[in-house]
């Protein structure tokens, strides 16, 4: 049943089929089109092994408590296996323990939990995509300049991973390359958008942005223009959405890693029913990463992963 709101999708016991097997997915956010693609994944795979999902998540990615409440509720319905995107990889690991202690598989998805709760990962290997934007902004700029980052938090596993992966790259291949600032926005546009309008206040000179989500790199995106310094700035960010899309298009981003949403939320349903059929299941499950540009943003490759 979907929500008045829009937002956030919820199912009654009600409504469930006593016949079929249920996954409940609680996601980071409902906000981004990254989401939506995730949810037609998991919808995907829910058809073709005939189980009963439900796909939920809090209005922003801020919302650490919310998730938390949307967790519990799902753990109440008495789940056959769980899929979870920790916003926080910490605060859920209580309730998630409670979870595996009442022998119910734990499906990790886009972003982990720590520890060994989870049976698999469904995930991008974010330090490495973060490493290839990086390397491409590296070559953008020169290999030498001023560059910062709007990271989309400091306490999922995504947010940390994708930080880490630009900066030890940076780090380790290009010294000539100086981090002037890191600023988290939250995964919210309007937040990044003044955070990077202020870091461009600080350093006029800045080369480049690095937007490390969907939200955060539109975030970029509108402040560089709003900043009039459209060609001046090269921007790389992470993750699709018709807004990115759009900047490449017009020369704006200069290009951004994107992810397999579909597959993450395929494999996350997928994961689940293997488990609960008492199938071995690998510890990770790569769902892959691909870099896009003006140069390849229509190959058929590309297409297939970008969700607008």
């Amino acid at each position: 049943m979907l929500a008045a709101c829009g937002e956030e999708e919820t199912s009654s016991d009600e409504e469930r089929d006593p016949d079929k097997l249920y996954i409940p997915i609680v996601s980071k956010g409902f906000q981004h089109q990254f989401w939506q693609a995730v949810k037609q994944g998991a919808e995907q795979a829910a058809e073709e092994f005939d189980v009963e999902i439900t796909f939920e998540g809090p209005e922003t990615e801020a919302q650490v408590d919310k998730q938390m409440d949307m967790l519990k509720a799902a753990l109440d319905k008495d789940p056959d296996a769980l899929g979870f995107a920790a916003l926080d990889s910490q605060a859920a690991i209580p309730v998630l323990q409670g979870a595996a202690d009442a022998g119910i598989p734990i499906v990790a998805f886009d972003s982990g939990v720590d520890g060994d709760l989870p049976i698999t990962t469904a995930a991008t290997d974010n330090k490495a995509a973060s490493a290839l934007a990086a390397d491409k902004m590296a070559e953008l700029i020169g290999e030498e300049g001023k560059v910062a980052l709007i990271v989309h938090d400091q306490t999922s596993v995504t947010g940390v991973d994708r930080r880490d992966g630009f900066l030890e790259q940076m780090e380790e291949k290009y010294p000539n390359i100086e981090i002037v600032d890191v600023q988290y926005g939250g995964g919210d546009h309007l937040k990044s958008t003044d955070l990077a309008k202020t870091i461009m206040q600080a350093h006029p000179d800045l080369d480049g942005f690095f937007g490390s989500n969907e939200g955060s790199a539109i975030g970029v995106v509108n402040a560089v223009r709003e900043a009039g310094k459209e060609g001046e700035v090269t921007i790389v960010g992470f993750d699709s959405g018709k807004q990115q899309i759009d900047a490449i298009k017009d020369g704006v981003m200069a290009g951004a890693i994107t992810q397999n949403p579909i597959g993450i939320g395929y494999e996350t349903v997928k994961a689940a029913v293997d488990a609960i059929n008492g199938k071995d299941v690998p510890e990770v499950i790569d769902t892959g990463f691909f870099y896009y540009d003006q140069s390849n943003i229509d190959d058929d490759e590309i297409q297939a992963v970008l969700y607008e």
